[in-house]
């Protein structure tokens, strides 16, 4: 019986955890390591931050979720991982042995880098900052409005594409969601009681799609007066005032942000990934240095834009290759990436967007209807009421051609 460990619970690790589980006690057994009693379903964060929606249908309970299918939970933070003689230390100053380990740890949203932010910013990136913004935004009456992304910078080790805001689909839930709370429930008028500025750190806004949505996200900031600044690199948030590295200001009353996305310190202290700290793999998922290594998701040096979508594609090929390895009898899915996102943008709007272009694909749409906005809503509650399970996918290549389709 080999010992699988899974090292963090978000999307990658409970879409592992759930492509192997039928494998427990027959082949494998499996523990589950992670800081928080919780996972984080990160795609509901905006109806939080914006609608006020309650956290607690954000978060999976993780002891109940694994144990319940036969495997070990231990929630403890990994502080050193020996991958020379398998083996992990545990702040608790437990040490757990694996035959695999899969990496699934996601990407620190680095707050501190940002000057100014602890003081003045403010983001919807987890649970805290969401549940904090909406606090805010329930007091806002009005003035200057920021949004943007930080620049985030990256490893060498993998051919992955040089992207300098690690996502900036949140911006576009951010500037429309807020938009419409302002207009709708608060029953402000556009530029006479608040402006919206949106700035991004490349020369092109939504830099990992195609034209096609670019165009249906430019139409409806035209629609709502929301301003684009593009090579926009954040510097420094103040009291009244977001400056960037070229020199120049913006007045600022309320500065929503995306902030750098860097590696956990103990990627970094353990010499595992790359020189800024991602796991760098093959596009099988499994490490370039430690056959017995996998990862997927935000951490991994392939993963560009860090995308929940790419998360699931990418833990659904580590765990086959492991499955493979085991002598299972299944397929290795490619490593076809896809950037793939519904976009909430207040009441009944939403826009679902599907694009390979950054990839070298030819698929580039974009659906602007209320369907998009019910989509989201049944693929939020499916992944909360199924404990983090992703649906099945027979529904996942259904809405994929229906994308397609349009």
């Amino acid at each position: 019986m080999k010992k699988v460990i899974i090292l963090g619970a978000g999307f990658a690790g409970l879409h592992v955890f759930y492509k192997l589980r039928h494998l427990i006690g027959k082949k494998i057994d499996i523990t589950v390591i992670d800081a928080r009693s919780h996972s984080l379903l990160k795609p509901s964060l905006p109806e939080v931050a914006f609608e006020g929606d309650a956290i607690s249908h954000s978060l999976v309970e993780l002891k109940h979720t694994i144990e319940s299918r036969n495997a070990t939970f231990i929630q403890d933070e990994v502080i050193n991982i020996d991958a020379k003689n398998n083996m992990l230390k545990l702040k608790s100053g437990a040490n757990e042995s694996y035959d695999y380990l899969f990496v699934t740890l996601g990407a620190v949203k680095d707050y501190d880098a940002v000057k100014g932010f602890k003081e003045y910013g403010y983001s919807v990136c987890d649970d805290t900052q969401a549940q904090r913004l909406w606090q805010r935004v329930k007091t806002f009456e009005g003035g200057k409005i920021v949004t943007g992304a930080a620049k985030s910078t990256w490893g060498t080790r993998v051919d992955a594409p040089p992207l300098l805001a690690p996502c900036e689909g949140p911006i576009g839930e951010i500037m429309f969601m807020l938009d419409y709370y302002l207009t709708e429930d608060k029953h402000l008028s556009r530029e006479k009681d608040y402006k919206v500025d949106v700035f991004t750190p490349g020369e092109i806004f939504f830099e990992d799609v195609g034209d096609t949505p670019r165009e249906v996200v430019g139409k409806y900031m035209q629609k709502r007066k929301i301003d684009l600044h593009n090579n926009k690199v954040l510097q420094e948030i103040g009291k009244d005032f977001i400056a960037f590295e070229d020199g120049t200001k913006m007045e600022c009353d309320l500065a929503i942000i995306i902030p750098p996305y860097s590696a956990p310190q103990v990627l970094k202290d353990s010499n595992i990934g790359d020189e800024k700290g991602f796991i760098p793999t093959d596009k099988q998922m499994r490490h370039l240095d430690f056959d017995n290594i996998f990862a997927a998701g935000d951490i991994t040096a392939l993963a560009q834009p860090k995308l929940g979508h790419v998360a699931i594609i990418q833990g659904a090929i580590a765990a086959a290759t492991l499955m493979k390895e085991l002598g299972e009898d299944v397929e290795i899915p490619p490593h076809d990436l896809e950037v793939f996102c519904i976009m909430n943008m207040g009441g009944h709007d939403a826009t679902m967007i599907v694009s390979d272009v950054l990839y070298g694909g030819k698929t580039d749409k974009a659906l602007y209807s209320p369907i998009s906005k019910m989509m989201k809503w049944g693929f939020d509650s499916y992944l909360y009421y199924n404990k983090g399970h992703m649906p099945p996918d027979f529904a996942l290549e259904m809405t994929d051609k229906l994308v397609k389709m349009v």
